[in-house]
């Protein structure tokens, strides 16, 4: 579906993406290296949701969610706007979608033990 290792994209893997590119993709992979914003970043996939909302789904306080989203949105993960005194958040672009939809699957592959895919 989004592979992109066929033969008519293999050159682009034998190019190293600029030094600026791998330090931000290093980054944000850093920032999903934690169970909660992973958590906290699936839900931002599928809706707009306050710090209140996303701290009772996942079942910590305020003030930690505050503190992740903070750094996800620093790292451009997440996006937030105002709504009167409310901020509310949403991941960042489909691309922020399928990166944690890959990650997802990939573990699941692992997990279960089904093979990858070609």
């Amino acid at each position: 579906m989004y592979a992109r290792d066929d033969a008519a994209t293999a050159d682009m893997w034998q190019r190293l993406p600029g030094g600026d590119h791998v330090d931000a993709a290093a980054e944000s992979f850093r920032m999903l290296a934690d169970p909660t914003r992973i958590r906290l970043l699936w839900l931002l996939c599928g809706a707009e949701l306050d710090v209140g909302e996303l701290a009772t789904a996942v079942g910590a306080a305020r003030p930690a969610v505050s503190q992740h989203l903070a750094k996800l949105r620093m790292t451009g993960l997440v996006s937030t706007r105002r709504d009167g005194r409310r901020a509310l958040y949403r991941a960042r672009g489909g691309h922020v979608r399928r990166l944690l939809a890959e990650s997802v699957e990939a573990a699941d592959h692992h997990l279960t033990g089904r093979p990858d895919h070609p």
